[in-house]
């Protein structure tokens, strides 16, 4: 069942989303050469604490973080620890915080020091994707109609979705129906209504769209060891355009 959020809990919603997204930049302020993705989730975990609020995703199913760091090949749900980021690294940073009962939720690829040509390309198709997507996150719209445009896109500039992991509603849970693919026809799925609350998130690959996971049981990694790029965003479903309840300046 889709949940409908009341104003009392959006505005709960919000709040949890505004420390979501400031955690988020305070993660790709510190991407950079010579800083380990455990610095980064130290730092991130210290800043939603101190919020009042808590990681969502630590402890969540076993994941043993307060945030995903997936560098260059790896798609999602990399585990932060001693590897130490270097100049041409593309670096994907995944952030949740729960605060007053409700979930934010969101992501960005960071390129770290000077990355290439094409690196930047993939960086900035999975973004802008997003924002293609979200054209139709409006009411009376269906949730295909999202994927659909970001499939179009991507795939227009030569690079391909993934299609094994996906976007979801988000809340009280922080995965909550109804899944949100980034490919497919039009015109299927759920239609959006208002107060629905749904993370968008392009997973994008330079190279074919298959991954596999690790034997952690959690990182995922391009099946042809091509880049990946992700950006995510909790959006609101309203009566006219949509908001981006995740939204910082320059994110």
């Amino acid at each position: 069942m889709i949940a409908i959020k009341n104003e009392r809990e959006l505005a709960s919603m919000r709040k949890a989303c505004k420390i979501t997204a400031a955690a988020r930049a305070l993660a790709g302020d510190m991407v950079r050469p010579g800083v380990s993705t455990r610095q980064i989730d130290k730092a991130v975990r210290e800043f939603i604490l101190s919020q009042g609020a808590k990681p969502s995703f630590l402890n969540y199913n076993g994941f043993p973080a307060s945030t995903c760091i997936s560098v260059n090949s790896t798609v999602i749900h990399g585990i932060p620890g001693g590897y130490v980021l270097k100049d041409g690294d593309i670096v994907s940073v995944d952030v949740g915080a729960y605060f007053e009962g409700f979930h934010g939720d969101c992501a960005a690829t960071f390129a770290c020091g000077t990355v290439s040509a094409e690196a930047q390309r993939l960086i900035d198709v999975t973004k802008q994707s997003f924002f293609e997507g979200i054209r139709f996150a409006k009411h009376g719209h269906r949730v295909s109609d999202i994927s659909h445009a970001i499939q179009t896109y991507v795939e227009s500039n030569g690079f391909s979705v993934v299609r094994s992991f996906v976007g979801h509603g988000v809340g009280a849970r922080l995965h909550e129906e109804p899944e949100v693919p980034n490919y497919g026809a039009p015109g299927r799925g759920p239609r959006l209504l208002p107060g629905m609350t749904i993370a968008v998130e392009p997973m994008v690959n330079a190279g074919g769209h298959e991954v596999r996971v690790l034997k952690d049981g959690w990182t995922v990694l391009t099946e042809d060891g091509a880049l990946s790029a992700h950006y995510e965003n909790t959006v609101l479903i309203t009566d006219g355009e949509p908001e981006i309840l995740t939204v910082t300046e320059g994110l």
